[in-house]
């Protein structure tokens, strides 16, 4: 990797006083300064934010938390996630990415999440690293192309593919097995998206 030396430094100087002008060299370097100095600043609470949420969650796990709350449902659980997540300054449009299942969204991205991190299917796409949550709790990773062939099997009958369309989907497959429903999301989604079905 290039190192820059003394003698490089003084290159850019050099050339930077030709190029703005030794009059407003100055100006610049103050500017420059207070941008380095604020994007310090912002990366430091940052840093205190995250290290603070450290803090709370060794005192109660994100996994102990939630696990408790609703042991038959993650809506709840995903909704304070939600909450808890987007504590920490972020950007306005950064909100849409995690869902809000209170607000009627089937939030795939994250039930997808618990399903691998929950589920263990012996074959490494769902690791089950997470012991003190049972798979008979999870919810099918609803989406277009799983919502679209439950429809058509006729396991499904609510056009949306939301929160409400999840519920109804999830009483269907734990009449299938009550003790791992989501098992049935690799047949819907890859019917969907492999066969066209």
């Amino acid at each position: 990797m290039p190192q820059i030396g003394w003698f490089e430094i003084l290159i850019i100087v050099v050339v930077a006083i030709l190029v703005i002008g030794p009059k407003d060299f100055p100006v610049v370097l103050k500017k420059i300064g207070n941008w380095i100095g604020s994007t310090k600043r912002y990366f430091i609470d940052i840093q205190n934010k995250v290290e603070k949420l450290d803090e709370e969650i060794e005192e109660s796990t994100i996994e102990e938390k939630y696990s408790t709350k609703n042991k038959d449902n993650y809506q709840l659980a995903i909704h304070n996630f939600k909450q808890v997540f987007f504590e920490i300054q972020h950007q306005q449009r950064t909100l849409k990415h995690v869902s809000d299942p209170l607000k009627g969204s089937a939030s795939k991205r994250i039930n997808m999440f618990l399903r691998w991190m929950v589920r263990n299917d012996n074959t490494g796409v769902d690791l089950g690293i997470w012991k003190t949550h049972n798979p008979a709790h999870l919810h099918c990773p609803l989406d277009v192309h799983s919502g679209n062939v439950a429809r058509k099997l006729g396991v499904l009958t609510r056009k949306q593919n939301d929160w409400k369309a999840l519920s109804e989907l999830d009483i269907t497959l734990r009449e299938f097995d009550v003790k791992d429903p989501v098992k049935y999301d690799f047949a819907l989604f890859g019917l969907g998206v492999f066969e066209k079905f």
